[in-house]
C-alpha cells in the first residue's frame, strides 16, 4: 500500500488521498426529437402524390367535375353538314327565292307552280327528321338549321300572301308571334332543363297551317277530278278556311304551351317538377 502511494503523483496543493476519492461526475447526452411531419389538409396517409398531368388533361377533367360537355373539333359541324337530312333542310332554305320569284308573278301556272314549291319544301321537313332520326344522324347543326327552315319559308309564303291580297295581315301577325312565344318559351325551359313537349293541338296547327298557305298560293279556281266528285275547286277560299282554324289552333296550343311553361315553374320551386310535360 505504501508502496503504491510513493506511484502516484502529486499536485501541488493537493494530498494523495485527494486523488484516490472517488470524484462524482455528471454523464449527460441530447436525446434526439422525433419530428413528426404535420398532417396536410385533404391528404390521405398511404396515398401517394397525385401525378402531374398534361394541361390538356387536367383541362378535360376540370370541365367534367364542372359538368361541361367536351370541346368540340373545328371539323366536326363541317361533317355534319355534308349528311342526307341536312342537306334537305339546306335545301328548303335555298328554295325560298325561287318560291318568292314564282309568287310574286301571280300568274295562275306561277301560282300553281309556287303551291308545289312549297307543298315539297314541307314533305322534306317531315322526310329529314325521319332520316336524321332512322340514321342516327341527329346533329347540333341539324337541331340549328330544320327550325330556322320551317320558320324562313313560312315567314316568306306569309308576306307574300298578305302582299298579293290573298291573306288578311292581323292573320299573319297572330301567327308570327305565336311562334316567336312558343319558341321563346321553348328557349327558356330549356336553359332550366326542362322540355314542353308538343301537344296534339299544336300538330293540328301546323298540319291545317301549310295546307290553307298551300292553298292560297295555289289562289285560283282549278278543275277537280276525284272518284266520287268533279268539279271546279276556289283555292283561295278553301285556303282561308283552313288558315282561319289554323289561327284557332295557334291561340289554342299557345296557351296548353304557357300553361305547360307555369306548371313546371311552379313544380320547380315546390321541386317535384318533372322535366316534361
Amino acid at each position: 500500500m505504501a508502496a503504491t502511494e510513493q506511484t502516484l503523483p502529486r499536485a501541488s496543493g493537493r494530498s494523495g488521498a485527494s486523488l484516490l476519492r472517488p470524484s462524482t461526475c455528471t454523464l449527460s447526452w441530447h436525446r434526439p426529437e422525433l419530428r413528426v411531419p404535420r398532417r396536410h389538409v385533404g391528404r390521405t396517409w398511404g396515398k401517394p402524390p397525385p401525378v402531374d398531368q398534361p394541361p390538356a388533361e387536367q383541362e378535360r377533367r376540370r370541365r367534367r367535375r364542372r359538368g361541361g360537355a367536351e370541346p368540340r373539333q373545328p371539323g366536326v359541324l363541317l361533317k355534319e353538314f355534308w349528311n342526307a337530312p341536312n342537306l334537305l333542310t339546306f335545301g328548303r332554305i335555298l328554295i325560298i327565292p325561287l318560291f318568292i320569284e314564282l309568287a310574286y308573278q301571280a300568274s295562275p301556272l306561277a301560282s300553281l307552280l309556287a303551291g308545289a314549291l312549297f307543298a315539297v319544301a314541307a314533305i322534306t321537313d317531315v322526310v329529314d327528321g325521319w332520316l336524321a332520326r332512322r340514321m342516327g344522324l341527329v346533329t347540333v347543326i341539324g337541331k340549328f338549321l330544320d327550325p330556322l327552315a320551317d320558320k324562313l319559308i313560312v315567314l316568306a309564303a306569309m308576306v307574300m300572301l298578305v302582299r298579293l291580297g290573298r291573306f288578311p295581315a292581323w292573320v299573319a301577325i297572330l301567327l308570327l308571334s305565336r311562334e316567336f312565344v312558343v319558341t321563346g318559351l321553348r328557349q327558356i325551359a330549356a336553359s332550366e332543363g326542362m322540355v314542353i313537349a308538343a301537344g296534339q293541338e299544336g300538330k293540328w296547327k301546323t298540319a291545317l297551317q301549310l295546307v290553307g298557305i298551300i292553298a292560297l298560293c295555289v289562289h285560283y279556281r282549278h278543275e277537280i277530278d276525284l272518284w266520287i266528285w268533279r268539279g271546279p275547286v276556289s283555292f283561295n277560299d278553301v285556303g282561308k278556311v283552313l288558315t282561319y282554324l289554323s289561327v284557332v289552333f295557334s291561340v289554342w296550343s299557345a296557351g296548353v304551351y304557357f300553361r305547360g311553361f307555369l306548371q313546371m315553374l311552379a313544380g320547380r320551386g315546390d321541386g317535384s317538377s318533372s322535366p316534361d310535360v
